[in-house]
């Protein structure tokens, strides 16, 4: 007891010590008052002392506070001679300690102990790992909705950001300038014309240097005076019978045309959005590296009902992607009537187009779709756990039509989105590296791809994958749209995906309003099989199908026929004709068609018509044979 109680005074009288040498300065600060010193700096001094030892005194209180018993438990106490309790507080200081280390080791270790977070992210990742690699179906539905940027109910309401502010701003100050410049040049050329002509002079100068007339003329007190007074502009009342007219000029018209007011966002919803889905069937078969998909754009209203459907199947491993073009032939036919064919005359409902093989032979489009897939599980598996969420479910009415057990949910907002981008580059940078370097005889020294990885790799090593990100938060800070989505993920017992339903926003400040995307996406054989767009699925992909039609050939028959027109056209240039002849090289019209010089109706200028009439005239007798 006696040792006990000479510690705790020595501790005290530490304290004491310390005290008074932290408190001695003080008094002596105070004794030294012929010193020019400012008070200011005096009070400033005295507080920051007095707040060391404030805290000097806390740590006196926890350390006086430290009892003897707690010594014993807690460490070895080396003054007690006898050997058995000293190999007792030593096992217990051992335990104790390989606890603390335990515990610190599962506040940082997310492998070993994993939080809720953790294991969220683990359980998506295995099941969309599962999901990609087996073959599955999936029906998707997209719903339109439109909202005010800024609820009504919010404290930014009536708040413009501050991209529109400097906008607006430096707008009323160059209509300021102009107004105030044009009534000093009246002024002046009333008083003295020479004077106006060097204010004239003056001015045209300043404002042709820069990219922007007058901005490097701005000063910051000069803007914020700017936009007190354009403020103030705006808050003056305005007559009954007079229009208010926008104090910024053109600049603040044209913004004010862009910004949709609340009655517009109701009629666009209620107009258009509420008919409008966008819906989609699909197949997907890993190990052929096929996606067969079928695609509407539906609006169905109670006066008006249209459907825009494109099948459409992309093949990996034969490099091909095939195309229902029934959707874009009256595009086509504008730009190329003779070259597009009538429904009827379409032998299947399909186009193929494959790929040219000095494209395949340089990248294999099997190598790009392995080095993509992987890309995107590598980078997702590399976001942090704290993007990832179990949900509770029981009151998602999704949740229960699909028949999910748990729920996931992973928000990508512009900095997520943006590094998941940077790493998907970068992944897919070195799956390709690692092709080319596997086959060295197919990619020399000098190949197109192996020089362009080369440069991209370069320029990989000088940013990091979260580095895109904040680049996008930047955008998106100071331009003119915001963008983010979220996503939930429905598994079931088995931690197989069910469902995804993802909601994207993107919403601008400058437009006032922001457009919602709610999509919902069954993985289920059986929402698919009673599907309307399946049946059309089958017919130009199934297996009873009618082959496509090979859109390489089309385009070579059509590019054929414009070589032998150009001949033609070209071969007609080369020979004289004698004055019974009626066709005479001047007679032709812009497009190198030949009219009829002698009647009123023009020749008729279509391809077979202008072979013909070149080989009749023996222009070249190479196009005879052709």
């Amino acid at each position: 007891m006696s040792s006990t109680h000479s510690n705790h005074r020595s501790r005290q009288s530490g304290c004491r010590s310390q005290l008074h040498e932290v408190t001695a300065p003080v008094a002596i600060y105070h004794k030294n008052k012929h010193r020019n010193l400012s008070r200011t700096l005096t009070a400033t001094g005295c507080a920051l002392l007095l707040g060391g030892t404030s805290l000097v005194l806390m740590g006196c209180q926890t350390s006086a506070g430290v009892s003897s018993g707690a010594v014993s438990d807690a460490l070895i106490d080396f003054e007690v001679a006898d050997s058995a309790v000293n190999q007792a507080q030593g096992r217990v200081f051992t335990d104790r300690l390989q606890a603390s280390s335990a515990r610190y080791e599962q506040l940082f270790d997310q492998q070993s102990y994993p939080n809720t977070q953790t294991q969220a992210k683990t359980r998506l990742l295995a099941a969309i790992r599962q999901h990609l690699a087996s073959e599955h179906v999936a029906v998707a539905q997209a719903n339109y909705h439109m909202a005010p940027f800024i609820d009504p109910d919010s404290i930014d309401a009536g708040a413009s950001s501050l991209l529109r502010t400097i906008i607006e701003t430096y707008a009323y100050q160059e209509e300021q300038a102009i107004d105030d410049e044009a009534a000093d040049d009246n002024s002046e050329f009333a008083d003295d014309a020479d004077e106006a002509f060097a204010d004239d002079e003056y001015s045209a100068n300043t404002k042709d240097d820069g990219l922007i007339p007058g901005v490097q003329d701005v000063k910051p007190k000069a803007l914020l005076k700017s936009y007190e007074a354009m403020q103030a502009a705006k808050q003056q009342p305005v007559a009954s019978d007079d229009k208010p007219m926008p104090t910024t000029g053109v600049i603040g018209q044209m913004l004010a045309m862009l910004h949709r007011t609340p009655e517009q966002i109701a009629a666009t919803n209620a107009y258009q959005y509420q008919h409008l889905t966008f819906n989609s069937v699909s197949q997907f078969r890993p190990k052929q590296r096929q996606l067969r998909s079928v695609y509407s754009y539906d609006y169905v209203s109670p006066t008006l009902s249209s459907s825009i459907q494109i099948p459409l199947a992309l093949d990996f491993n034969d490099s091909r992607i095939m195309v229902d073009p029934s959707a874009i032939m009256p595009i086509v036919a504008l730009a190329s009537p003779e070259n597009t064919p009538l429904p009827q005359e379409m032998a299947s409902h399909t186009v193929s187009f494959g790929l040219p093989k000095s494209i395949t032979e340089q990248l294999p489009p099997t190598v790009l779709y392995d080095a993509a897939l992987a890309a995107i599980q590598k980078s997702m598996a590399e976001l942090a756990p704290e993007y990832f969420s179990a949900v509770d479910i029981r009151n998602d009415a999704f949740a229960k039509e699909v028949g999910a057990s748990h729920a996931v949910k992973l928000y990508i907002g512009s900095k997520q989105g943006g590094e998941l981008v940077g790493k998907i580059l970068k992944y897919m940078t070195q799956s390709l590296q690692e092709h080319v370097d596997a086959n060295p005889s197919q990619y020399p020294d000098g190949a197109m791809l192996k020089a362009a990885l080369a440069k991209a790799q370069l320029y990989h090593k000088g940013y990091q994958s979260a580095d895109v990100g904040a680049l996008l938060q930047l955008i998106e800070a100071i331009g003119p749209i915001s963008f983010n989505q979220t996503n939930y993920y429905y598994l079931d017992r088995a931690n197989q995906l069910l469902a995804k339903q993802q909601r994207l926003n993107v919403g601008s400040d400058l437009m006032g309003a922001t457009t919602s995307v709610l999509n919902q996406v069954r993985y289920d054989k059986a929402s698919f099989n009673d599907h309307a767009l399946t049946p059309l699925l089958a017919e130009s992909f199934g297996a009873n199908a009618k082959p496509a039609i090979d859109g390489n050939a089309w385009l070579a028959k059509i590019r054929q026929q414009k070589d032998r027109l150009r001949s033609a056209r070209y071969a007609r240039y080369d020979y004289e004709y004698d004055d019974e002849n009626r066709y005479d090289v001047d007679n032709t019209d812009e497009e190198g068609g030949i009219y009829d010089s002698g009647n009123s109706e023009d020749w008729n200028d279509n391809d077979e018509a202008l072979y013909d009439d070149a080989v009749k005239y023996g222009i070249d007798s190479k196009l005879a044979d052709q």
